[in-house]
């Protein structure tokens, strides 16, 4: 959490009871209507996580979010904020503790918004990640799943996040997708596997990405503040230090270690947000965990480092192993990591790794999944769904660098692939011709341009795949494989709601989505990747 907020003051303003009764406490004002009141305490039950991993309390019959509460836990809590509709409460103490309960390992789990359920047991964090897509399913796909039944609706849930912006299920949607939950013969059963999960789900990120600040210097013998670098605190731009992060590959660790101690003996500064001073902004590690190549990225406020000669000298001679040091330039006020300038310092332009036997070259800005086992598990399963038998025409859209389109070309007749990112399309030439494959091509454009132009010069896919980003495929994508009518469709997804969104659509178009396979790329977060497949079913 960003920082604890005070008790009120003038009486205990504890429950008078059980199930969220409270005593004496008063409306706020601003709230009149509101059956609960900011700086007051309740005892609440908690029957749900948020996609955020909050837990879901009920007091008197209102809405309040509780970060770090389980479904099952019965606790006492601050509210902090209340809103028409719902609240926002700090817990104070579990009365009752739910079985899925488990101490968080991470020392700084409680200040850092990385990770938002390690006090979740895995079992428990893979049940719920299946039913989180299940739940969005149904009520913004309007889709019957496999073995679920219809369960009574609450308001917590009343808004879904959709990409940025937030969608209000309506009425309708609600009855439709109640009716389509009864399984009342009207419509067909999706089946959505258990997640797929990991038999070791820490250590697991080949990537790092770790904002660098400055400490605050010691007033007593005014000593300079060195160089800090780890996670953002929750809902907060300040940085807490850490030297280990039990979700990064050792060395990752072990490389901003280092980073940090050199850039502090040489003077260097760390970027400010407020005024703009500052040269180091990120240190962005990448690990070949089949190579074990390395590449170290300095994002810089600035082409000028000082001491540059001196920095890579000290940065090879504590990592021997390093094959890349490069920098990328950053200048502008945002919160994107990456500027558009790249420059090698030392070493090679890329890296390389593997992934079920591709090799593939990657440079600092490439987009490459940051799990490679659990990404082998799931492109087999994309593999798996496109139904191949050696003489298909495939379209990848959103291609990357070209992993998805290098596994399915092993067993289609063609791929193509389109990325509307340039960079990405040189990176997946060279991983075709990397790997001696011959019978995929690469183009860069919006798929919604590049595709309908294939489609009229004669090229007509058996099956498409998408991997679109968090926010969805594009509506005129969705127009374009409904127009040209492929017998299936692969939809990876990283983003349930608007996976489902784009199901609908899907289906509303002549496609029936026949399975989902979750896989839990991000283990401790609340993310989860999807795997769908889908059939055309009219004509």
């Amino acid at each position: 959490m960003a920082g604890e907020r005070p008790r009120p003051r003038g009486g205990n303003g504890r429950s008078g009871g059980r199930n969220g009764e409270r005593g004496n406490a008063r409306p706020s004002a601003a709230v009149i209507n509101a059956p609960v009141a900011k700086n007051e305490e309740y005892i609440v039950d908690i029957i749900g996580l948020t996609h955020d991993g909050e837990g879901v309390g009920r007091a008197n019959g209102f809405t309040l979010f509780v970060h770090g509460a389980l479904p099952g836990e019965k606790a006492r809590v601050l509210v902090m904020k209340v809103k028409k509709q719902y609240g926002y409460a700090k817990l104070l103490e579990l009365i009752e503790t739910s079985p899925d309960r488990v101490g968080a390992p991470c020392e700084i789990y409680k200040q850092c918004g990385g990770c938002q359920l390690q006090h979740m047991s895995y079992e428990a964090q893979l049940r719920w990640k299946r039913q989180h897509v299940v739940d969005n399913l149904v009520r913004i796909g309007k889709l019957h799943v496999e073995g679920e039944t219809a369960k009574p609706r609450v308001k917590e849930f009343d808004a879904q996040a959709v990409g940025d912006e937030i969608v209000n299920v309506s009425a309708s949607a609600e009855a439709s997708a109640s009716s389509a939950a009864q399984g009342d013969g009207s419509v067909h059963s999706v089946v959505v596997h258990p997640t797929v999960g990991m038999d070791e789900p820490w250590r697991y990120r080949n990537k790092a990405q770790v904002p660098i600040g400055m400490a605050i210097a010691d007033l007593e013998d005014g000593a300079a503040g060195g160089l800090i670098g780890g996670f953002y605190a929750q809902g907060s731009h300040r940085i807490i230090d850490m030297d280990a992060c039990l979700i990064q590959h050792e060395r990752n660790d072990e490389v901003v270690r280092h980073i940090k101690r050199i850039g502090t003996e040489l003077g260097i500064t760390a970027y400010e947000e407020e005024s703009g001073r500052g040269l180091l902004r990120h240190v962005v590690v990448r690990t070949g965990f089949v190579t074990g190549e390395l590449m170290v990225v300095l994002v810089t406020n600035g082409t000028h480092i000082p001491n540059k000669d001196q920095w890579i000298a000290s940065i090879r001679t504590a990592l021997p192993e390093v094959n890349s040091i490069v920098q990328n330039v950053n200048t502008l006020d945002t919160n994107v990591i990456f500027g558009d300038e790249t420059r090698t310092l030392w070493g090679s332009d890329v890296i390389y790794d593997e992934l079920d036997g591709i090799r593939f070259a990657i440079s600092a800005r490439s987009f490459y999944q940051v799990n490679p086992a659990q990404t082998v598990a799931l492109y087999r399963t994309a593999v798996e769904y496109a139904g191949l038998t050696g003489q298909e025409t495939v379209i990848d859209a959103y291609c990357g660098i070209g992993t998805i389109s290098l596994f399915l070309a092993r067993q289609a007749g063609r791929v193509y692939g389109v990325e509307i990112v340039p960079e990405a399309i040189e990176d997946s030439k060279r991983n075709a011709e990397l790997n001696g494959i011959e019978n995929a091509d690469f183009e860069a454009g919006p798929s919604e341009v590049v595709i309908p132009r294939w489609r009229q010069e004669g090229i007509t896919a058996d099956v498409i795949v998408v991997d679109p980003p968090r926010k969805g495929c594009d509506p005129a994508l969705l127009d374009t494989i409904i127009r040209m009518k492929p017998e299936r469709v692969v939809y990876v997804s990283c983003n349930p709601s608007t996976l489902a969104r784009d199901l609908r659509v899907l289906e509303d178009g002549g496609y029936k989505t026949v399975e989902v396979t979750p896989v839990d790329m991000f283990p401790h977060t609340v993310h989860v990747e999807c795997c769908v497949s889908l059939i055309r079913s009219i004509e």
